[in-house]
């Protein structure tokens, strides 16, 4: 019997899982013990919370420069310990017209 057909949709959700935590792992312990950068830490942390995006109209191409910062303590009960999800971003998306 062929394998899609023998594994039950939780068994392909678990493998999925799996995968997933196998890919977290290496990419975590890939990076080494390579030391933060103590300036781009502070700035992520005094990120306000929310979205905000604004365009420079002085650089010759268009450029949308962003930031975003979203902060969440998930709980497992209502008085039980928690998670703190903490996601910073800062980015650039910019367009060129190439000849």
């Amino acid at each position: 019997m062929p394998a899609p057909l023998a594994l039950s949709p939780l068994a392909w959700t678990a493998i999925r899982l799996g995968a997933v935590a196998a890919l977290g792992l290496y990419a975590s312990r890939r990076r080494g013990s390579e030391p933060k950068d103590a300036r781009n830490e502070a700035t992520l942390d005094e990120m306000p919370e929310g979205f905000h995006a604004h365009s420079h109209r002085a650089e010759a191409e268009s450029a949308v420069h962003g930031r975003g910062r979203l902060r969440r303590v998930f709980r497992f009960r209502a008085t039980g310990p928690g998670v703190e999800v903490d996601a910073a971003a800062l980015g650039r998306l910019r367009f060129r017209r190439v000849d």
